[in-house]
């Protein structure tokens, strides 16, 4: 084995994460009952394909840094980054191959739709960067795609361990798909509001990059002419202050509480179809709880 190879895929796993796709797999099945062997292996399935993705977009993106590290291209080159990733999703698929015959095929085919998926949300993700307009609609399309549907699939995927009826396997779906949506509307608020010793990152990051997030394309459409007209130059330029102008604009348009409101509306869909999954509303504590964390988390 050519540790050329492997050590790269060592190196970005052991840089940690979150590990909310894999915890939210182990307690889509513990819902229904005791966490199964088969749900840590489906588990690891889904960080590997997940931290697949990342050393990829890592190079798409020409990214130099993740989680305060070096990108897995920017340590080790460009071509063992490509091979690093193309056996991290090869391995995913060796744990998947191990799960008992009665589940394979239904696991087999939410982790394919959802791996098609993440990668039509990417190419969106890229499209757009580009694109001279876009709206609202067509972000929140694209961020259900990249970030949305894989914290989904994890929970359904965990829920088929766990011998969950169909209706209950939708309805944990949709909550785990509305929570996603939620979870990047506070990610694109907290980049623009939040404190930066708690967020651990440099606020207004998506303004210096001009990234079209849901707080701009809001303010775009409810801004004055003057307010739009300002913000576009700010954003075709890099000017020393251009977060704070951007910023003072933002809060002009009260784009803030219009972030949090619509999370909020997530939010409460996404309760909805938890409340609606057939278990003991007792056992459904731990998934509140998470839900709460990660929208009221301020980093």
């Amino acid at each position: 084995m050519p540790q050329t190879l492997y050590e790269p895929c060592h190196y970005f796993l052991q840089l940690g994460g979150k590990r909310i796709r894999p915890v939210f797999c182990l307690m889509g099945n513990e819902l229904f009952g005791d966490i199964q062997e088969d749900a840590f292996r489906v588990a690891t399935a889904i960080e590997l394909f997940h931290n697949f993705t990342f050393v990829h977009d890592d190079i798409m993106d020409e990214a130099d840094m993740r989680r305060g590290m070096a990108t897995v291209h920017a340590k080790y080159g460009n071509n063992t980054a490509l091979l690093a990733g193309d056996v991290m999703v090869i391995k995913a698929y060796q744990y998947l191959e191990n799960i008992r015959i009665e589940f394979i095929n239904k696991i087999l085919h939410v982790f394919n739709k959802t791996a098609i998926q993440v990668c039509e949300g990417q190419q969106l993700d890229m499209d757009y960067a580009f694109a001279a307009h876009i709206v609202l609609k067509d972000y929140l399309q694209m961020i259900e795609l990249k970030t949305s549907v894989l914290l989904a699939a994890s929970l359904e995927m965990g829920a088929i361990i766990g011998g969950a009826s169909e209706g209950s396997c939708k309805h944990l779906y949709a909550f785990g798909k509305n929570l996603g949506i939620a979870f990047q509307i506070q990610d694109d608020y907290l980049d623009a509001f939040g404190t930066p010793e708690k967020f651990g990152k440099v606020v207004g990051g998506d303004i210096k990059q001009n990234k079209k997030t849901a707080l701009l394309l809001h303010a775009l459409e409810v801004a004055s002419p003057a307010q739009k007209s300002a913000l576009q130059q700010y954003m075709q330029g890099n000017a020393p202050d251009k977060v704070e102008k951007v910023l003072a604009i933002f809060r002009e348009c009260r784009v803030h509480k219009w972030a949090n409101d619509l999370k909020e509306q997530y939010l409460t869909t996404a309760l909805h179809h938890l409340e609606e999954v057939a278990v003991q509303s007792v056992r459904k504590k731990h998934l509140k709880d998470v839900a709460a964390f990660l929208i009221q988390r301020e980093y």
